[in-house]
């Protein structure tokens, strides 16, 4: 079928990354916004515009808010499903737990309750959450979208596409392919030292392309590799070939038999008892914690079968001054607030597993290292854009006799994946702010806002490369280009009117989640203008080739 090895591994890497290269460059690109969704939290949300927390006092502040959570409205209605019927009137508690670290200034707080009646699952929950305030214990409005730990951090790895997670499998796929993507790529190229210092963009557009397709890839290859890899580990236990309920009583027996090994209930007595002080028990982590010469601040308490003679309480080591996110756990009696056990550090296998993970999402303390991961997402994006447009260009002259339907069609969708997402992801951002603050299901008009944002650029590209001529770029790359050179510096703008936080303010009071972000959006808004004006400068040169015809005047044009 191929003439030499290297001629089959190139037909992989071209055709497995055009397949498959629409969602990475949604994983890559979401992906790196969510190396800091905290901080762009705090710009869609004014209300949390306040310096992080440290996790609050439970018994003054926490516990009154727990005992107020309720199972919300959805979570019942899928549970009314799941049973296929109506519920109990009043959930039995279960659990309380809250998460936090060095980036929250607010505590989101969860409650779980026990389903009781369904026959396919005896541990089937629901789930009731708030956010609050930690200074104080002020539960904030739950109807603002946190932009991005809810929706942008999400769409990376599950694209929104929940049913049968389907989202995860597509994503999973996708970086299976990746990985395969990135061996071809290095087997059909031999010189990969030279590739690291090749970058001609004086040249003409296929071969400038290819050079920034290769340097990006050679570059940023152990990034993409690790964050490949660790993505399919973290979710692994969504691909392994098990059946939904084997997988189910397994990880009940597990659970169960690693209870017992602690020292914990698996299972509530049925007796009611009262809560000792848990502030107490976290007095007594944190010194033991610095008897072990690792002093910190708690980054994730759980109680488990509260209000039971049987229930715990478990306090996490906050894991900022290290990989791992949280570890080191103490698990109290809750009844009598005597530790029950304190976790030893972990074998090499969990250490292995805990490093995978906490390298992948990135939790702890560094903030360069986080803007590495900043610009190996970005340098993933550059890879996977170059790709799609060096492919689209090879061919376009190939085709040009043709008029080939399926180039245009992978034109529309490189577009709409290349420049599209950053004008739905900019549309998003204008309307968080130009939204009224009180608007009902104001979550559901901004996912809204996006989707519709994101589909009109497929509409507008998929229309633009269907008119323009075989031999030219379509017109939606410069048009898209100009929209976010438009979008993302009023996104600013309307950020400053709509709560005076001006980027002058924010950086002098040195704010970083409101003014990086609104530097962001403007370093993206300069560099569309910029391509734009390139791109309109190529189509001028282009409309000289073609009504002069001369050599000159075409190579002038694939110079541009």
């Amino acid at each position: 079928m191929f003439a030499s090895f290297r001629q089959s591994m190139a037909w992989l890497h071209t055709w497995f990354g055009l397949v498959l290269g629409f969602v990475l460059m949604v994983a890559f690109f979401f992906g790196a916004l969510s190396v800091f969704d905290r901080e762009i939290d705090r710009w869609a949300i004014p209300e949390t515009r306040f310096e992080p927390q440290p996790m609050p006092s439970f018994d003054r502040v926490l516990r009154p808010v727990f005992e107020r959570i309720e199972p919300r409205e959805e979570e019942l209605a899928a549970a009314r499903e799941r049973v296929g019927g109506p519920l109990e009137k009043n959930l039995p508690l279960m659990n309380w737990s809250a998460y936090t670290t060095h980036r929250d200034p607010v505590l989101t707080m969860y409650a779980e309750f026990a389903v009781t009646n369904n026959p396919d699952d005896p541990a089937d929950h629901a789930h009731g959450w708030v956010t609050i305030d930690p200074r104080n214990g002020q539960v904030l409005p739950d109807d603002q979208l946190k932009i991005g730990s809810e929706f942008f951090y999400p769409l990376h790895y599950s694209l929104h596409l929940h049913w049968k997670d389907l989202g995860y499998w597509i994503v999973g796929l996708a970086a299976l392919v990746m990985l395969a993507a990135l061996v071809s790529g290095v087997l059909i190229h031999r010189k990969l030292f030279r590739e690291l210092f090749t970058f001609r963009p004086w040249k003409a557009v296929r071969r400038g392309t290819l050079d920034l397709h290769n340097l990006t890839g050679v570059v940023a290859l152990p990034f993409h590799f690790v964050f490949a890899f660790t993505g399919l580990v973290i979710f692994a236990s969504i691909y392994l070939p098990v059946g939904e309920t084997q997988l189910r009583d397994r990880a009940h027996a597990f659970y169960e038999q690693e209870a017992a090994a602690k020292g914990l209930a698996y299972t509530p007595s049925g007796q009611p008892a009262p809560l000792a002080s848990v502030d107490a028990m976290v007095v007594e982590a944190k010194r033991r914690w610095a008897t072990r010469g690792m002093p910190g601040e708690v980054g994730w308490l759980t109680v488990t079968h509260v209000g039971d003679s049987n229930s715990y309480v478990s306090i996490y080591r906050a894991g900022s001054d290290r990989v791992a996110l949280v570890g080191q756990a103490v698990h109290f009696s809750g009844t009598s607030g005597a530790v029950i056990h304190e976790e030893p550090p972990p074998n090499t296998a969990s250490s292995i597993s805990e490093f995978l993970t906490g390298l992948h999402l990135q939790h702890f303390e560094h903030w360069l290292l986080r803007w590495f991961y900043v610009f190996g997402g970005l340098a993933g994006c550059v890879c996977i854009a170059t790709g799609f447009i060096f492919f689209i260009e090879k061919r376009r002259r190939q085709d040009a006799s043709l008029g080939s339907f399926g180039l245009r069609i992978v034109d529309a969708f490189a577009i709409t994946t290349v420049t599209g997402i950053v004008v739905a992801a900019s549309s998003l951002l204008l309307v968080n702010r130009l939204l009224p603050e009180h608007l009902p299901q104001r979550a559901s008009w901004e996912e809204g806002a996006f989707w519709c944002a994101w589909l009109l650029t497929f509409m507008h590209a998929a229309s633009r490369s269907a008119a323009h001529a075989p031999t030219s770029a379509s017109r939606a790359w410069r048009e898209q280009c100009a929209a976010i050179a438009v979008l993302a510096p009023a996104a600013v703008l309307a950020n400053w009117i709509t709560t005076g936080d001006h980027l002058l303010a924010t950086l002098g009071r040195g704010y970083w989640p409101v003014a990086g972000l609104d530097l962001a959006l403007l370093v993206a808004g300069a560099i569309a203008a910029t391509a734009a004006m390139h791109l309109s400068r190529r189509a001028r040169a282009a409309e000289r080739s073609a009504n002069f015809g001369t050599p000159v005047a075409a190579a002038e044009a694939e110079r541009a």
